[in-house]
């Protein structure tokens, strides 16, 4: 037990300090951004294009916010507006899709999958499902009522200030991870010694077989699933460089990752806007689990293919 520990406390600070170098830089930019014209002109930017998603032009703000920052900062901006229920849903749903992209996607790039990759996928998700909801669903046309309203955070004075929070939210955010990472490597290791995390993978096998996946990807999604997209990068990392997991299982754990992480908090954090959350846990888990589905089927068809031609030459 002492030595499982030890090997799993080890590979939790080489991990944790392997995703630091993207998580602390892309949050301190990012910060540093908020407090700029920068994000206004993207919100200026996307405004005209908002009634596609069937959005008002001042729904750009929290789809911005949400986008480049996190969901905490999404719902911020949505308590900013004036919404109805369904804009607020729509909202709600793509930014489930698609929220804190550059640190997300810079994190999972470490496994190996490109970032371009990562994020079109997340905003093609976004844009598809919030797309679906404008054109089938005619109600939610009501005034949005919120059951609560955070604190406006006070205007930092001057660049000393607002360098002083950049570093603040990037330290924050790597012990946060630390706090999660290191444990949960620590436990991997005793679960892998003790031919527990054999069994757990017997236990996920229909499902991860169903996506398309190989058994040994099971810790990963679940990692994903319950903690994060960064946290299951975590997870991952190590299973690619212990367990061999092909590029193949990589990409598709992360198609469904990128759609579907975090089911908990992501979904819960958005109860005191007044949506049903339940539409929304079921539409990222139905999106991840169709498109995962079908790229693993057009996949294997093309790999199939490739060996009938090799046989033929």
């Amino acid at each position: 037990m002492v030595d499982s520990l030890k090997r799993g406390l080890q590979t939790g600070l080489k991990t944790t300090w392997m995703l630091s170098k993207v998580i602390f830089p892309i949050t301190l930019i990012v910060t540093v951004l908020q407090f700029t014209p920068v994000l206004g002109w993207m919100t200026k930017l996307i405004e005209p294009v908002m009634g596609l998603f069937g959005l008002s032009g001042d729904a750009a703000i929290p789809l911005v916010l949400g986008s480049f920052l996190n969901l905490y900062a999404g719902i911020a901006g949505i308590l900013s507006v004036d919404l109805t229920v369904k804009e607020v849903f729509t909202l709600a749903v793509m930014l489930s899709f698609a929220h804190n992209l550059l640190i997300e996607s810079g994190v999972a790039a470490r496994v190996g999958i490109k970032v371009w990759q990562i994020i079109a996928v997340r905003l093609g998700l976004s844009f598809f499902s919030a797309i679906a909801i404008n054109l089938f669903w005619k109600g939610g046309q009501e005034k949005a009522v919120y059951g609560f309203a955070p604190p406006t955070p006070a205007q930092p004075d001057g660049w000393m200030e607002i360098i002083f929070i950049a570093l603040q939210k990037a330290s924050f955010g790597v012990l946060q991870m630390a706090l999660i990472i290191i444990p949960l490597m620590a436990l991997i290791q005793i679960m892998k010694d003790r031919n527990w995390l054999t069994k757990f993978s017997k236990w996920m096998a229909p499902f991860t077989r169903f996506l398309g996946m190989k058994d040994n990807t099971s810790f990963t999604l679940a990692a994903g699933l319950l903690f994060g997209l960064a946290y299951g990068a975590g997870v991952m990392i190590q299973a690619v460089e212990e367990d061999g997991v092909s590029r193949k299982d990589v990409t598709l754990a992360f198609i469904f990752l990128v759609a579907c992480h975090a089911v908990v908090e992501d979904t819960l954090v958005f109860v005191p806007l007044g949506i049903p959350v339940l539409p929304l846990l079921l539409a990222r888990v139905g999106f991840a689990v169709g498109l995962t589905w079908l790229v693993a089927r057009i996949w294997t068809h093309y790999e199939q293919r490739g060996l009938k031609e090799k046989e033929v030459a």
